[in-house]
């Protein structure tokens, strides 16, 4: 689907949403179980108008049925994702801390980094301890534009991503 952030590839099955992909996305990033194109199915078509809705204002919670694959390690930390409220941010530590595992910190940044269901389960509401934006599948443009979506001002960041990008094409 077409949206502000680029073409996502939404997968889904019977069981739910399994994966949201960025259109560079490295596919070896997720692990999907499904591979069956079924453009029509009720799952893509209920995602695609959340996504809409999420995109113009609409919409600050999602409600289609999701279906992870991952470790229970990575699963339990995607679904700590579901709980950072619209508008808000989390740090690497706080998922950490929530999950009662402070020394897993960085598996928390691993796991968030394999997160197959971008946007809907809000990795991009997680930010480095500093405050700054860090990691995301999306780019750092993408996570920027979706924390201002939510009204979250980052412009400091977004200079700083802007920055580097400059650094990038000098």
């Amino acid at each position: 689907m077409d949206s502000p952030v680029g073409k996502l590839k939404l997968i889904a099955n019977d069981n739910g949403l399994a994966a949201i992909l960025w259109e560079n996305d490295d596919p070896k990033r997720v692990r999907i179980n499904t591979s069956i194109e079924k453009p029509g199915h009720p799952v893509i078509l209920e995602t695609e108008q959340q996504l809409l809705d999420y995109f113009n204002g609409k919409r600050k919670q999602f409600s289609v049925k999701l279906d992870f694959v991952g470790t229970d390690f990575q699963k339990q930390v995607w679904e700590a994702l579901l709980t950072i409220p619209y508008g808000e941010t989390r740090t690497y530590s706080q998922i950490a801390l929530q999950l009662n595992n402070l020394k897993a910190v960085r598996a928390v940044g691993a796991a968030n980094g394999k997160n197959p269901i971008s946007i809907i389960a809000p990795c991009h509401r997680v930010i480095g301890a500093s405050g700054s934006l860090t990691g995301f599948a999306g780019g750092l443009e993408n996570k920027a534009f979706l924390l201002k979506l939510e009204n979250k001002d980052f412009k400091s960041e977004q200079q700083q991503v802007n920055k580097q990008t400059e650094l990038n094409f000098s």
